[in-house]
């Protein structure tokens, strides 16, 4: 399912996020190499938080389709 593929989306990204902070704390770069580097940072890490936003909707509708209920709903 999908949700092979998203975790394994995020966990190349916190890959490159760490390689990224690693590159960024151990050499010699100018300031616009490492705005650079922090703009691709930024932009891994907005896609991480819109991955897991996917997962947690997931996870709420199966916990709603589990126990039967729907937060918001009264019978």
């Amino acid at each position: 399912k999908s949700g092979g593929s998203i975790m394994a989306k995020l966990e190349d990204n916190f890959e490159k996020l760490e390689q990224l902070i690693d590159d960024m704390e151990n050499n010699d770069m100018s300031l616009e190499e490492l705005f650079h580097m922090y703009e691709q940072g930024m932009k891994l890490l907005a896609s991480c938080n819109k991955e897991i936003d996917k997962v947690e909707k997931k996870l709420i509708i199966l916990k709603e389709g589990s126990d039967g209920t729907a937060e918001g709903k009264s019978e």
